[in-house]
């Protein structure tokens, strides 16, 4: 639903951009994340493409650790002069409830650019689990509290909260198993020692038309062009359960508002580039461009969102 109002402004951004010249030095995009993660594929994409419109270099920099805290930090302690931009992920938002000394406030410390991308997660479950459909599921995990598993790549982490959100919503207990990356949790999910997971849809789909994994449900508004079969959280029956993962652009607080514009407008033309739809696709990910105000209207929402989950479930960082 949040994507529908982005269709008027997409048009908009094609406009001509606020002249603003960039100092003569690069622009770095800060991901808070290892290389291969999505942060990291938009980044890449977008500094490419963005270095001849500004009239400078632009470079990626991976600052990972603490489930992206470290780099989120350096960029809130950068000055504001459109020369140290962010390129995250929900994950930014959860952490707020995670981390109780968090260095920073996703909502107050940041001046969003713009949303980059939308992904896709899908519930999936290994072929040797009973229960072959979210009622189902919910049925099971009732009558036997904590007995079914469902692996993540971490605490924390949008694959494990997106679980816990389910949890919460059709009221079962689940047994989590946190894993130290996505690879791990993915080989025991198909060998059957964990049952559950949720998974982008890119690294399920393969997996679920070779039949080593069963679709359960898919987290997104709408069902998913890749598994058009599959129902969605909200059509099995859990109103509101919308898991997608959203991936933004962020400056630091106090960023001047002309160059919080020229991004913007700059970088949603990249955004809706048959290429850039090309490049993403193939990582899962839908290419989306917002207004500033609407990436920020989604931070504050989400905040909240994954701060009652979090509570609720009673969910500590590892």
């Amino acid at each position: 639903m949040l994507r529908r109002s982005f269709l008027p402004f997409a048009a908009a951004a094609l406009a001509a951009p606020a002249a603003f010249a960039w100092p003569d030095q690069p622009v770095r995009i800060v991901v808070p994340f290892t290389p291969g993660t999505g942060p990291d594929i938009i980044a890449r994409f977008v500094s490419e493409k963005l270095s001849p419109k500004i009239g400078q270099p632009v470079i990626v920099d991976n600052v990972a650790g603490a489930s992206g805290n470290i780099g989120s930090q350096q960029v809130v302690r950068a000055k504001p002069d459109g020369l140290t931009l962010m390129s995250s992920v929900n994950t930014l938002v959860m952490n707020a409830s995670l981390f109780k000394n968090l260095p920073y406030d996703p909502v107050t410390d940041f001046a969003p650019i713009g949303l980059t991308a939308w992904g896709s997660l899908v519930l999936v479950a290994n072929p040797s689990q009973q229960p072959s459909t979210l009622a189902e599921l919910v049925t099971a995990a009732k009558a036997n509290p904590k007995k079914l598993t469902y692996g993540s790549p971490g605490v924390g982490t949008p694959h494990h909260l997106s679980m816990a959100l389910v949890e919460q919503a059709a009221g079962i207990e689940l047994l989590h198993v946190p894993y130290k990356g996505t690879a791990g949790a993915v080989q025991d999910l198909l060998g059957g020692q964990i049952g559950y997971m949720f998974l982008p849809v890119h690294v399920s789909a393969q997996h679920i038309r070779a039949g080593k994994l069963k679709a359960i449900a898919a987290g997104s508004p709408k069902r998913l062009p890749q598994l058009p079969e599959v129902p969605t959280l909200i059509e099995a029956g859990l109103v509101g359960a919308d898991v997608d993962m959203w991936y933004g652009l962020f400056a630091p607080k106090g960023t001047p508002a002309e160059i919080v514009e020229r991004l913007n407008k700059e970088v949603a033309a990249i955004l809706g580039s048959p290429e850039a739809r090309a490049v993403f696709e193939a990582q899962g990910l839908v290419p989306t461009s917002s207004a500033p105000s609407a990436l920020g209207d989604i931070v504050v929402k989400d905040r909240k969102r994954w701060a009652d989950v979090v509570a609720s479930r009673g969910i500590q960082p590892e």
